[in-house]
């Protein structure tokens, strides 16, 4: 039988036993799920396709949905993405780590298969200590939000299991999501930048940054 654990993070010790489980489930191709500081977060090896597809699976959700990436440090991006504007690494400048995705052209060299990508990647660095730690041992992760698809996001690790069950091998619990609120996502592939999902981050605080920023018509 397929063995499912739930680690509460609040604890030292099951925290630490958490983190190593979910690593090693991960590296495994295993599906975890993990607190950030939006919504808990149903994650996979980014470059394993089978745990992706399984993530998808998951969710209830097919290849035209890609899930987004998770990365552990700002420098992570570079090795993602074919270029930079400019204007990107003003917004992970100022929101990093935080609820910001952003969409990039990503690196051709890239030996993953996250879905129908049509070229890009949506990549943000979480601000929060457990889903850091995850992602400094194991590399990028494709995570969707744990819950799923049409269904209330979970805002407790308990509330995914309700959801997603067997199909998850680690569970970290780290109490109530402290912002239940999900990222904003902005397009940089264009010549102009545009906001796809209005979410923590704000469209005025975005302007305050990139001032030709624009909404999704």
């Amino acid at each position: 039988m397929h063995l499912v654990r739930l680690y509460d993070c609040r604890n030292v010790a099951e925290r630490d036993l958490g983190i190593e489980a979910a690593v090693s489930a991960v590296k495994s191709g295993d599906l975890v799920v993990l607190p950030t500081d939006t919504v808990y977060g149903v994650g996979a090896d980014a470059f394993k396709s089978w745990s992706v597809t399984a993530l998808l699976n998951a969710k209830g959700r097919g290849r035209q949905m890609p899930p987004p990436v998770l990365v552990g440090s700002r420098n992570t991006l570079d090795g993602l993405v074919s270029r930079m504007p400019s204007r990107a690494r003003d917004l992970v400048e100022a929101f990093w780590p935080g609820a910001l995705t952003i969409v990039v052209e990503q690196a051709a060299s890239l030996q993953w298969d996250l879905g129908e990508t049509n070229g890009t990647v949506a990549v943000r660095m979480p601000l929060h200590p457990v889903a850091l730690e995850i992602l400094r041992q194991t590399g990028p992760m494709a995570v969707s939000s744990a819950n799923l698809t049409g269904e209330p996001t979970a805002n407790t690790a308990e509330e995914a299991r309700e959801q997603l069950g067997y199909k998850v091998s680690v569970y970290l619990e780290a109490g109530p999501a402290p912002e239940p609120v999900p990222s904003t996502i902005v397009d940089l592939t264009q010549e102009r930048p545009v906001v796809l999902r209005q979410g923590a981050i704000t469209f005025d605080q975005l302007r305050s940054i990139v001032p030709d920023m624009q909404a999704a018509s």
